[in-house]
Protein backbone atom coordinates (compact mmCIF):
# COMPACT_ATOMS: atom_id res chain seq x y z
CA UNK A 1 0.00 0.00 0.00
CA UNK A 2 1.14 3.47 -0.65
CA UNK A 3 0.62 5.90 2.26
CA UNK A 4 1.20 9.56 2.64
CA UNK A 5 2.27 11.29 5.67
CA UNK A 6 1.19 15.28 5.43
CA UNK A 7 3.84 17.09 8.10
CA UNK A 8 7.25 15.00 9.16
CA UNK A 9 7.40 16.69 12.89
CA UNK A 10 7.71 13.85 15.66
CA UNK A 11 4.45 12.39 14.90
CA UNK A 12 4.27 12.15 11.33
CA UNK A 13 7.84 10.92 11.09
CA UNK A 14 7.87 8.74 13.82
CA UNK A 15 4.00 7.24 11.77
CA UNK A 16 5.71 7.19 8.80
CA UNK A 17 8.68 4.85 9.78
CA UNK A 18 6.61 2.59 11.32
CA UNK A 19 4.89 2.12 8.68
CA UNK A 20 7.78 2.25 6.08
CA UNK A 21 9.12 -0.95 8.52
CA UNK A 22 6.04 -3.24 7.82
CA UNK A 23 6.31 -2.83 4.58
CA UNK A 24 4.36 -0.09 3.27
CA UNK A 25 5.50 3.01 0.64
CA UNK A 26 5.37 6.41 2.23
CA UNK A 27 5.53 9.71 0.97
CA UNK A 28 6.48 11.79 3.14
CA UNK A 29 5.85 15.53 2.67
CA UNK A 30 6.64 18.71 4.66
CA UNK A 31 6.58 22.21 3.39
CA UNK A 32 10.47 23.10 5.17
CA UNK A 33 12.82 22.10 2.11
CA UNK A 34 15.87 22.06 4.95
CA UNK A 35 14.23 19.40 6.28
CA UNK A 36 13.29 17.18 3.66
CA UNK A 37 16.94 17.16 2.26
CA UNK A 38 18.04 16.23 5.87
CA UNK A 39 15.73 13.20 6.17
CA UNK A 40 16.56 12.08 2.68
CA UNK A 41 20.33 11.98 3.75
CA UNK A 42 19.35 9.61 6.32
CA UNK A 43 19.55 12.29 9.11
CA UNK A 44 16.72 13.48 11.64
CA UNK A 45 16.19 17.23 12.85
CA UNK A 46 15.56 16.52 16.40
CA UNK A 47 16.40 14.10 19.15
CA UNK A 48 14.55 10.80 19.05
CA UNK A 49 16.00 7.56 20.05
CA UNK A 50 16.25 5.26 17.63
CA UNK A 51 14.51 7.29 15.28
CA UNK A 52 17.14 7.71 12.49
CA UNK A 53 18.07 4.02 12.41
CA UNK A 54 15.12 3.50 11.77
CA UNK A 55 15.19 6.58 8.86
CA UNK A 56 17.95 4.58 7.32
CA UNK A 57 16.69 1.08 7.19
CA UNK A 58 13.57 2.72 5.37
CA UNK A 59 15.52 4.54 2.96
CA UNK A 60 17.51 1.41 2.71
CA UNK A 61 14.70 -0.51 1.37
CA UNK A 62 13.33 2.45 -0.90
CA UNK A 63 10.51 2.50 1.50
CA UNK A 64 10.43 6.12 2.46
CA UNK A 65 11.32 9.71 0.46
CA UNK A 66 10.72 12.96 1.75
CA UNK A 67 9.87 15.87 -0.36
CA UNK A 68 7.76 19.32 -0.32
CA UNK A 69 5.60 17.81 -3.56
CA UNK A 70 2.27 17.17 -2.64
CA UNK A 71 1.29 15.29 -6.20
CA UNK A 72 3.60 12.68 -4.94
CA UNK A 73 0.75 11.68 -2.49
CA UNK A 74 -2.37 11.56 -5.40
CA UNK A 75 -1.49 7.84 -5.64
CA UNK A 76 -1.99 7.03 -1.84
CA UNK A 77 -4.63 4.74 -0.51
CA UNK A 78 -4.33 6.82 2.94
CA UNK A 79 -3.04 10.10 3.59
CA UNK A 80 -2.41 10.98 7.36
CA UNK A 81 -2.37 14.64 8.48
CA UNK A 82 0.66 15.29 11.19
CA UNK A 83 0.75 18.70 10.74
CA UNK A 84 1.20 21.36 13.85
CA UNK A 85 -1.80 23.08 15.70
CA UNK A 86 0.20 25.78 17.78
CA UNK A 87 -1.53 28.16 19.73
CA UNK A 88 -2.54 31.48 19.23
CA UNK A 89 -1.79 34.21 21.55
CA UNK A 90 -5.39 33.87 23.45
CA UNK A 91 -4.70 30.43 23.68
CA UNK A 92 -7.03 29.19 20.93
CA UNK A 93 -5.59 26.40 18.30
CA UNK A 94 -3.97 27.91 15.32
CA UNK A 95 -5.63 26.10 12.55
CA UNK A 96 -4.05 27.38 9.51
CA UNK A 97 -1.03 24.40 8.69
CA UNK A 98 -4.47 21.83 9.11
CA UNK A 99 -6.45 24.42 6.47
CA UNK A 100 -3.09 25.12 4.10
CA UNK A 101 -2.37 21.46 3.89
CA UNK A 102 -6.17 19.98 3.19
CA UNK A 103 -6.00 22.57 0.81
CA UNK A 104 -2.70 21.19 -1.05
CA UNK A 105 -3.79 17.78 -0.67
CA UNK A 106 -7.29 18.65 -2.06
CA UNK A 107 -5.22 20.01 -5.11
CA UNK A 108 -3.14 16.95 -5.84
CA UNK A 109 -6.31 14.59 -5.33
CA UNK A 110 -8.14 16.88 -7.98
CA UNK A 111 -8.96 14.20 -10.95
CA UNK A 112 -8.27 11.57 -9.48
CA UNK A 113 -10.69 8.31 -10.22
CA UNK A 114 -9.29 6.34 -6.67
CA UNK A 115 -10.83 6.06 -3.81
CA UNK A 116 -8.74 8.21 -0.67
CA UNK A 117 -8.47 8.01 2.62
CA UNK A 118 -7.88 10.83 4.86
CA UNK A 119 -6.81 10.43 8.64
CA UNK A 120 -6.39 13.44 10.78
CA UNK A 121 -3.51 12.63 13.53
CA UNK A 122 -3.24 16.39 14.74
CA UNK A 123 -4.55 17.28 17.61
CA UNK A 124 -7.47 19.47 16.90
CA UNK A 125 -10.55 21.37 18.78
CA UNK A 126 -14.39 19.21 18.03
CA UNK A 127 -15.65 19.52 14.91
CA UNK A 128 -12.61 20.51 13.14
CA UNK A 129 -12.06 17.34 10.89
CA UNK A 130 -15.28 16.97 9.52
CA UNK A 131 -15.89 20.89 9.16
CA UNK A 132 -12.52 22.03 7.88
CA UNK A 133 -10.50 19.19 6.69
CA UNK A 134 -13.41 16.83 5.04
CA UNK A 135 -14.62 20.52 3.67
CA UNK A 136 -11.38 22.00 2.59
CA UNK A 137 -10.26 18.66 0.57
CA UNK A 138 -13.92 17.61 -0.88
CA UNK A 139 -14.39 21.32 -2.31
CA UNK A 140 -10.96 21.77 -3.81
CA UNK A 141 -10.64 18.02 -5.26
CA UNK A 142 -14.26 17.77 -6.13
CA UNK A 143 -14.58 14.39 -4.56
CA UNK A 144 -17.22 13.57 -2.98
CA UNK A 145 -17.14 12.64 1.48
CA UNK A 146 -18.11 8.96 1.62
CA UNK A 147 -18.18 7.61 -1.75
CA UNK A 148 -14.56 8.94 -2.87
CA UNK A 149 -12.99 10.07 0.01
CA UNK A 150 -12.88 8.55 3.68
CA UNK A 151 -12.66 10.86 6.39
CA UNK A 152 -10.91 9.50 9.69
CA UNK A 153 -9.43 10.84 13.23
CA UNK A 154 -6.88 9.13 14.52
CA UNK A 155 -5.23 10.77 17.54
CA UNK A 156 -1.55 9.68 18.53
CA UNK A 157 -0.43 9.22 22.20
CA UNK A 158 3.40 8.92 21.69
CA UNK A 159 5.59 10.51 24.34
CA UNK A 160 8.73 12.22 22.91
CA UNK A 161 12.13 10.07 23.99
CA UNK A 162 9.52 7.32 23.52
CA UNK A 163 7.83 8.33 20.40
CA UNK A 164 9.14 4.89 18.40
CA UNK A 165 8.19 2.38 21.71
CA UNK A 166 4.70 3.94 22.02
CA UNK A 167 4.42 3.62 18.29
CA UNK A 168 5.06 0.47 17.76
CA UNK A 169 3.11 -0.79 21.04
CA UNK A 170 0.19 1.82 21.67
CA UNK A 171 -2.29 0.64 24.42
CA UNK A 172 -5.26 1.30 22.44
CA UNK A 173 -6.28 2.87 18.63
CA UNK A 174 -8.64 5.75 18.80
CA UNK A 175 -10.76 5.65 15.51
CA UNK A 176 -13.21 8.46 14.85
CA UNK A 177 -14.97 8.03 11.41
CA UNK A 178 -17.41 9.71 9.16
CA UNK A 179 -19.03 6.49 7.79
CA UNK A 180 -18.25 2.75 8.35
CA UNK A 181 -16.76 2.66 5.28
CA UNK A 182 -14.14 4.87 6.71
CA UNK A 183 -13.49 3.26 10.00
CA UNK A 184 -13.20 -0.22 8.46
CA UNK A 185 -10.22 0.51 6.30
CA UNK A 186 -8.14 2.40 9.10
CA UNK A 187 -9.46 -0.73 11.39
CA UNK A 188 -7.98 -2.82 9.14
CA UNK A 189 -5.20 -1.02 8.74
CA UNK A 190 -3.68 -0.35 11.95
CA UNK A 191 -4.76 -4.22 12.71
CA UNK A 192 -2.34 -5.76 10.52
CA UNK A 193 0.03 -3.49 12.58
CA UNK A 194 -1.06 -4.34 16.04
CA UNK A 195 -3.32 -7.22 15.79
CA UNK A 196 -5.18 -7.89 19.22
CA UNK A 197 -2.61 -7.06 21.25
CA UNK A 198 -4.19 -3.12 21.61
CA UNK A 199 -7.31 -1.92 22.27
CA UNK A 200 -9.97 -0.56 19.57
CA UNK A 201 -12.17 2.14 19.86
CA UNK A 202 -14.41 3.28 16.82
CA UNK A 203 -16.69 6.60 17.34
CA UNK A 204 -17.31 9.36 15.82
CA UNK A 205 -15.05 12.08 14.37
CA UNK A 206 -15.77 14.75 17.26
CA UNK A 207 -15.59 11.69 20.18
CA UNK A 208 -11.99 11.20 18.51
CA UNK A 209 -10.92 14.69 18.50
CA UNK A 210 -11.92 15.49 22.50
CA UNK A 211 -10.76 12.09 23.63
CA UNK A 212 -7.01 13.25 22.91
CA UNK A 213 -7.89 16.65 24.78
CA UNK A 214 -9.58 14.74 27.29
CA UNK A 215 -6.37 12.79 28.17
CA UNK A 216 -4.10 15.07 28.03
CA UNK A 217 -6.04 17.60 29.91
CA UNK A 218 -6.96 15.08 32.72
CA UNK A 219 -2.51 14.06 32.94
CA UNK A 220 -1.82 17.37 33.07
CA UNK A 221 -4.84 17.99 35.76
CA UNK A 222 -3.07 15.19 38.23
CA UNK A 223 0.35 16.67 37.87
CA UNK A 224 -0.50 19.91 38.85
CA UNK A 225 -3.01 17.98 41.53
CA UNK A 226 0.02 16.64 42.78
CA UNK A 227 2.21 19.29 42.87
CA UNK A 228 0.01 21.48 44.98
CA UNK A 229 -0.14 18.31 47.16
CA UNK A 230 3.70 18.92 47.39
CA UNK A 231 3.42 22.21 48.38
CA UNK A 232 1.31 21.29 51.18
CA UNK A 233 3.65 18.84 52.11
CA UNK A 234 6.61 21.25 52.36
CA UNK A 235 4.53 22.84 55.29
CA UNK A 236 4.35 19.97 57.24
CA UNK A 237 6.89 18.47 59.57
CA UNK A 238 7.26 14.34 58.95
CA UNK A 239 5.38 14.65 55.39
CA UNK A 240 6.95 13.87 52.10
CA UNK A 241 4.52 13.93 49.03
CA UNK A 242 6.37 10.63 47.62
CA UNK A 243 4.93 8.48 50.07
CA UNK A 244 1.46 10.65 50.23
CA UNK A 245 1.62 9.44 45.88
CA UNK A 246 2.47 6.12 46.26
CA UNK A 247 -0.68 5.61 48.99
CA UNK A 248 -3.20 7.29 46.76
CA UNK A 249 -1.74 4.83 43.75
CA UNK A 250 -2.54 1.72 45.92
CA UNK A 251 -5.90 3.07 45.91
CA UNK A 252 -7.35 0.68 42.86
CA UNK A 253 -9.72 3.13 41.67
CA UNK A 254 -6.69 6.20 41.04
CA UNK A 255 -3.94 5.03 38.45
CA UNK A 256 -0.10 5.58 40.16
CA UNK A 257 1.17 7.51 36.62
CA UNK A 258 1.76 10.93 36.70
CA UNK A 259 2.13 11.48 40.34
CA UNK A 260 5.73 12.36 40.12
CA UNK A 261 5.95 15.84 42.07
CA UNK A 262 8.53 18.16 40.38
CA UNK A 263 8.76 21.53 38.74
CA UNK A 264 5.61 21.05 36.58
CA UNK A 265 4.80 19.92 32.87
CA UNK A 266 5.95 21.49 29.57
CA UNK A 267 6.73 20.12 26.39
CA UNK A 268 4.41 20.65 23.13
CA UNK A 269 1.23 19.26 23.82
CA UNK A 270 -0.25 19.39 27.98
CA UNK A 271 0.38 23.39 27.76
CA UNK A 272 -1.12 24.02 24.30
CA UNK A 273 -3.96 21.07 24.31
CA UNK A 274 -4.91 22.74 28.09
CA UNK A 275 -5.19 26.08 26.30
CA UNK A 276 -6.75 25.19 23.16
CA UNK A 277 -9.37 22.53 25.08
CA UNK A 278 -10.18 26.05 27.59
CA UNK A 279 -10.32 28.66 24.25
CA UNK A 280 -12.64 26.44 22.75
CA UNK A 281 -15.07 25.63 25.91
CA UNK A 282 -15.14 29.59 26.37
CA UNK A 283 -15.41 31.07 22.78
CA UNK A 284 -17.08 27.74 21.31
CA UNK A 285 -19.64 26.50 24.00
CA UNK A 286 -19.92 29.19 26.40
CA UNK A 287 -18.48 27.36 29.30
CA UNK A 288 -16.04 28.27 31.76
CA UNK A 289 -13.96 25.17 32.40
CA UNK A 290 -12.45 26.12 36.31
CA UNK A 291 -10.86 23.12 36.73
CA UNK A 292 -8.22 23.27 33.72
CA UNK A 293 -7.72 27.07 34.16
CA UNK A 294 -6.67 26.08 37.98
CA UNK A 295 -4.77 23.47 36.62
CA UNK A 296 -2.64 25.88 33.98
CA UNK A 297 -2.10 28.09 36.77
CA UNK A 298 -0.95 25.86 39.28
CA UNK A 299 1.64 24.71 37.00
CA UNK A 300 2.92 28.12 35.69
CA UNK A 301 3.67 29.19 39.60
CA UNK A 302 5.05 25.82 40.19
CA UNK A 303 7.93 26.28 38.11
CA UNK A 304 9.37 29.24 39.74
CA UNK A 305 9.06 27.33 43.79
CA UNK A 306 12.52 26.29 43.10
CA UNK A 307 13.60 29.93 42.86
CA UNK A 308 11.42 30.84 46.09
CA UNK A 309 13.43 28.02 48.00
CA UNK A 310 16.59 29.39 46.70
CA UNK A 311 15.91 33.18 47.82
CA UNK A 312 15.43 31.37 51.60
CA UNK A 313 18.88 30.76 51.05
CA UNK A 314 20.66 33.35 49.01
CA UNK A 315 18.14 36.16 49.99
CA UNK A 316 19.01 38.29 46.91
CA UNK A 317 19.78 36.48 43.72
CA UNK A 318 21.40 39.36 41.80
CA UNK A 319 24.93 38.24 40.88
CA UNK A 320 24.92 35.26 42.21
CA UNK A 321 26.52 32.15 40.16
CA UNK A 322 23.10 29.67 39.64
CA UNK A 323 23.46 26.35 37.94
CA UNK A 324 20.73 24.87 36.18
CA UNK A 325 21.07 21.26 35.21
CA UNK A 326 18.70 19.65 32.64
CA UNK A 327 17.41 22.38 29.74
CA UNK A 328 14.61 20.28 27.92
CA UNK A 329 11.27 19.72 29.09
CA UNK A 330 11.95 16.02 30.01
CA UNK A 331 14.68 13.61 29.47
CA UNK A 332 15.47 11.81 26.38
CA UNK A 333 14.61 14.75 23.78
CA UNK A 334 16.55 18.08 22.58
CA UNK A 335 12.88 19.38 22.66
CA UNK A 336 12.39 22.86 24.59
CA UNK A 337 9.31 24.08 23.99
CA UNK A 338 7.15 25.25 27.06
CA UNK A 339 10.11 23.60 29.24
CA UNK A 340 10.01 24.59 32.88
CA UNK A 341 13.86 25.65 32.32
CA UNK A 342 12.77 29.06 30.48
CA UNK A 343 10.38 30.02 32.54
CA UNK A 344 13.22 29.47 35.96
CA UNK A 345 15.91 30.88 33.20
CA UNK A 346 13.76 33.93 32.39
CA UNK A 347 13.13 35.06 36.30
CA UNK A 348 16.85 34.13 37.31
CA UNK A 349 17.81 36.60 34.22
CA UNK A 350 15.27 39.34 35.37
CA UNK A 351 16.46 38.87 38.73
CA UNK A 352 19.95 39.71 37.79
CA UNK A 353 22.08 36.16 38.20
CA UNK A 354 24.64 34.67 36.69
CA UNK A 355 23.45 31.54 35.01
CA UNK A 356 25.54 28.57 33.74
CA UNK A 357 23.32 25.61 32.25
CA UNK A 358 24.25 22.17 30.94
CA UNK A 359 21.73 19.78 28.89
CA UNK A 360 23.07 16.48 27.18
CA UNK A 361 20.74 17.63 24.22
CA UNK A 362 19.09 20.65 24.12
CA UNK A 363 22.00 22.92 24.88
CA UNK A 364 21.97 24.00 20.84
CA UNK A 365 18.36 25.37 21.01
CA UNK A 366 18.63 27.15 24.07
CA UNK A 367 21.43 28.56 22.78
CA UNK A 368 19.21 29.89 19.90
CA UNK A 369 17.33 31.51 22.44
CA UNK A 370 19.93 33.25 24.42
CA UNK A 371 23.15 33.46 23.27
CA UNK A 372 26.09 34.94 25.30
CA UNK A 373 23.28 35.36 28.07
CA UNK A 374 24.07 32.47 29.64
CA UNK A 375 27.10 30.41 30.29
CA UNK A 376 27.16 26.65 28.84
CA UNK A 377 29.11 23.88 29.95
CA UNK A 378 30.18 20.68 28.29
CA UNK A 379 29.33 18.47 31.81
CA UNK A 380 27.11 18.77 34.60
CA UNK A 381 30.63 18.50 36.63
CA UNK A 382 31.93 22.11 35.20
CA UNK A 383 28.25 23.57 35.24
CA UNK A 384 28.71 23.11 39.29
CA UNK A 385 32.31 24.24 39.55
CA UNK A 386 31.88 27.14 42.23
CA UNK A 387 28.52 27.51 41.53
CA UNK A 388 26.37 29.26 44.53
CA UNK A 389 23.12 27.10 43.62
CA UNK A 390 21.91 24.48 41.58
CA UNK A 391 17.95 23.42 40.21
CA UNK A 392 17.86 20.11 38.83
CA UNK A 393 15.00 21.17 36.06
CA UNK A 394 14.99 17.89 33.91
CA UNK A 395 15.62 13.85 35.13
CA UNK A 396 18.16 13.21 32.89
CA UNK A 397 19.61 9.65 34.07
CA UNK A 398 22.99 11.03 33.56
CA UNK A 399 21.82 13.24 36.70
CA UNK A 400 20.85 10.61 39.18
CA UNK A 401 24.10 9.19 39.01
CA UNK A 402 25.40 12.23 40.45
CA UNK A 403 26.55 11.59 44.33
CA UNK A 404 26.05 14.24 47.28
CA UNK A 405 30.21 14.70 47.20
CA UNK A 406 30.26 16.00 43.73
CA UNK A 407 28.34 18.79 44.93
CA UNK A 408 31.40 19.72 46.95
CA UNK A 409 33.18 21.50 44.37
CA UNK A 410 30.08 24.46 44.78
CA UNK A 411 31.09 27.57 46.90
CA UNK A 412 28.90 26.65 49.21
CA UNK A 413 26.68 24.15 47.57
CA UNK A 414 22.51 24.78 47.96
CA UNK A 415 21.25 21.87 46.03
CA UNK A 416 17.41 22.63 45.16
CA UNK A 417 16.30 18.40 43.23
CA UNK A 418 13.05 19.95 41.38
CA UNK A 419 13.01 15.65 40.49
CA UNK A 420 13.41 14.47 43.59
CA UNK A 421 15.66 12.19 41.72
CA UNK A 422 18.72 12.50 44.74
CA UNK A 423 15.90 11.86 47.76
CA UNK A 424 17.50 8.83 48.69
CA UNK A 425 20.47 10.43 49.19
CA UNK A 426 19.35 12.68 51.47
CA UNK A 427 21.71 11.40 54.68
CA UNK A 428 24.69 11.88 52.68
CA UNK A 429 23.77 14.73 52.06
CA UNK A 430 22.83 16.31 55.37
CA UNK A 431 25.97 14.33 57.05
CA UNK A 432 28.13 16.53 54.20
CA UNK A 433 26.62 19.46 55.65
CA UNK A 434 25.01 20.64 51.87
CA UNK A 435 21.94 22.29 52.00
CA UNK A 436 19.42 19.58 49.64
CA UNK A 437 15.78 20.56 48.83
CA UNK A 438 13.68 18.81 46.76
CA UNK A 439 9.81 19.09 46.16
CA UNK A 440 7.28 17.89 48.32
CA UNK A 441 9.39 17.05 51.20
CA UNK A 442 9.31 18.79 54.70
CA UNK A 443 12.30 20.97 55.80
CA UNK A 444 13.06 22.66 58.78
CA UNK A 445 14.14 25.73 57.85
Amino acid sequence: MKVGIVGLGYVGLTTGLVIASKGHEVIGIDIDDKKVKMLNAGRIPFYEPGLEELLRKALDSKLFIATTNYDAIRDAEIIFISVGTPSRDDGSIDLSFIESSSTMIGKALKGSSDYHLIVVKSTVTPGTTRNIVGRIIAKVSGKKLGDELGLCMNPEFLREGSALYDTLNPDKVIIGELDEKSGEKLYEFWYEFYRDDTEYLRTTLENAELIKYAINSFLATKISYINMLANICEKIPNCDIGVIARGMGLDKRINPAFFGAGLGFGGSCFPKDLRALIAFSKQSINYDPLILEATLKINEKQALHAIEIMKRELNDLHGREITILGLSYKPNTDDIREAVSIRIINELLRLGAKIRVYDPKAMKNIKRIYGDSLIYHNSAYDALDKSEAVIIVTEWNEFRKLKPKDFLRMKKPVVIDGRRILLDKLEEFRRLGIKYYTIGHYFEL
